[in-house]
């Protein structure tokens, strides 16, 4: 994983300015409507000037920001509270002159919280709701009257007041609370995603430099050879300038299928590597090589109906499959089993391991981003769902198997532990059909 991605995993996406400026221009026109039509439409009485300068300055504010940062500008979280700030306070002048928490359009002071716990820290979302708490609790004692016609005026009940300050506070502390718990865990999991892509990417890019370094070492023994046997004919034959020539023309262009086969290298051109199909054992056993040197016994077992099945080495496969087995490897005491079966309709690989297993509260949970028991800086006491070790690993393994459409369950053996990672394709989504194969001894 790149420096860049474990820097920004987990950070808040920075707000546009053009989105907040967006909403500001609606809410001065519709706060504008609203005013005219009360105005002018229904005859009401209400102090015109002072609503229109309160409405005046969220434009005015507009202009000024739109002159000064670019509309693709992102701000800071307390660049962009303060706006939201603002919002609320302005919004809040406008209750005060048309009625308080009597004006119907109250319920309006959420829309702020709304976009807050959307898009900023928790600490920015706190903060703006307490304000609008308190401008509440001030427009439930102080206002001007409710627009009304004279003739009839209104005067609601002080307990219908307060239901409305009451019902602004529940909306408020739910808004907060939940909407920025979900809005986390959507970020949580766009991060984690943009993680397994870059992991993916360096993994086919480092397999198909695997493969191809193998192809061409094999290709480069062929002309290499031919230019040592030209070059000891060459040796011999200096007396001889026409077959000297002949050797010289052949070294010449062996050197230069040489530069031909170093390009295909420098291309990874993948599509071409004649090491990219083999069996479900063999695959296996290739993952399993870097780990057998810990100390674990790490035994594979294979039973299965029929011929053994053929898979593509695939870099998420090859990946999904290695995490798991180097955390079996990790949290095992002395052995991993990694059973393969196989009939006509399913494939299944099984790894075991006898070490202390999943904790019964991550079991269930298993699989989400950043979920970790590993200590983060040797801190055994810490919440496991904070970055120890960014808590990636299992969702990036799971996230890439379940591309290539595996199901995968995680379990306890029995209550003292051992770990069990059972994972399950449909034999027809990951096997190589035998007509797609290529016969011994031949390239594509």
């Amino acid at each position: 994983m790149t420096a860049y991605t474990a820097r920004n995993i987990g950070s808040h996406h920075r707000l546009r300015l053009e989105t907040l400026v967006r909403l500001r221009w609606l809410a001065v026109v519709g706060q504008s409507a609203g005013v005219l039509v009360v105005a002018f439409v229904l005859n009401y009485q209400l102090p015109l000037g002072a609503c229109f300068t309160l409405i005046a300055l969220s434009a005015w504010l507009n202009v000024i920001l739109l002159i000064r940062y670019p509309a693709n500008y992102r701000l800071r979280s307390h660049y962009a509270a303060a706006l939201l700030a603002y919002d609320c306070l302005q919004l809040g002048g406008l209750l005060y002159l048309t009625g308080g928490l009597s004006n119907p359009f109250a319920i309006l002071l959420l829309a702020p919280i709304s976009v807050s716990a959307t898009t900023l820290p928790f600490r920015w979302t706190v903060g703006l709701s307490a304000l609008v708490v308190l401008i509440a609790t001030i427009l439930g004692f102080f206002h001007f009257p409710l627009p009304w016609d004279p003739n009839e005026p209104v005067q609601l009940p002080a307990l219908y007041s307060f239901g409305i300050w009451v019902g602004i506070v529940c909306g408020v502390s739910f808004i907060s609370a939940y909407t920025n718990r979900v809005a986390h865990e959507a970020r949580q999991l766009a991060d984690a995603l943009s993680a397994t892509e870059l992991v993916l990417a360096r993994e086919t890019h480092i397999t198909a430099l695997d493969g191809l370094a193998a192809a061409a070492a094999h290709e480069l023994g062929t002309p290499l050879a031919t230019i040592a046997l030209a070059g000891k004919e060459a040796l011999s034959d200096l007396n001889d300038p026409e077959s000297v020539k002949k050797d010289l023309e052949l070294i010449s262009e062996q050197a230069a299928r040489c530069r031909a086969i170093l390009q295909k290298l420098r291309n990874l051109n993948a599509g071409e590597d004649p090491f990219s199909e083999l069996t479900l054992s063999d695959l296996v056993a290739e993952v399993v090589e870097p780990h057998k040197f810990f100390g674990i016994d790490i035994s594979i077992k294979k039973v299965g109906d029929g011929d053994e099945p053929q898979i593509a080495r695939n870099a998420g496969l090859i990946y999904g499959l290695g995490n798991f087995i180097e955390n079996a490897v990790d949290f095992a005491d002395q052995k991993v089993n990694i059973d393969l079966s196989w009939t006509k309709d399913q494939i299944s690989i099984n790894i075991q391991d006898d070490g202390p297993g999943f904790a019964p509260e991550m079991l269930v949970r298993l699989g989400e981003p950043y979920l970790t028991t590993r200590p983060k800086d040797g801190v055994v006491d810490r919440d496991p769902t904070e970055p120890g070790g960014l808590g990636l690993g299992v969702f990036i393994a799971k996230t890439l198997l379940e591309r290539s459409g595996a199901q995968i369950a995680f379990a306890n053996i029995n209550a003292t532990g051992s770990a069990c990672v059972n994972i399950r394709w449909p034999r027809q989504v990951i096997e190589i059909e035998k007509s797609d194969m290529v016969p011994a001894g031949e390239m594509r």
